[in-house]
């Protein structure tokens, strides 16, 4: 599952923004492969007051927090091409902002401990990991 976790502060998305964003992000995962509905987007919008970077409140700010367990980028060039996508997916919806400080990180965690619905994500690759994406739901398998 990807999870992308996303603190704004206001004025940097509209609603409009938040559905193409997010509908972006599970494209993106489902041409790779993954059940669309195991993308997870949460808009997270945080007053410039409860915004501090570098022990000052923010105007303007983004910070993403993206948890990747269905999948692992092997290598570091697997690993720097996911942070050059994400970062050109993110650039059309910040770059409108002047003075706009954004940034992301990516962490990836293990399989053994996620569970949709109660069920345990079939393996990687399998026939059952196919169904899910046909279904776009979990089942049992």
């Amino acid at each position: 599952m990807p999870l992308w976790t996303i603190h704004h502060t206001p004025g940097i998305f509209t609603d409009d923004d938040k559905h193409q964003l997010a509908s972006r992000i599970a494209d993106h995962y489902e041409k790779a492969g993954l059940p669309r509905f195991y993308a997870v987007t949460l808009f997270h919008e945080t007053r410039p007051e409860d915004f501090y970077v570098g022990g000052e409140p923010t105007p303007a700010g983004i910070r993403i927090v993206i948890d990747h367990i269905a999948r692992r980028n092997p290598d570091q060039d697997s690993r720097r091409r996911t942070a050059q996508w994400i970062k050109g997916m993110l650039q059309p919806h910040l770059e409108q902002h002047t003075g706009l400080h954004w940034e992301f990180h990516v962490d990836e965690t293990s399989r053994d401990l996620w569970m949709i619905n109660g069920i345990v994500p079939p393996p990687e690759g399998s026939e059952a990991e196919t169904n899910w994406a046909k279904q776009n739901s979990a089942s049992a398998y």
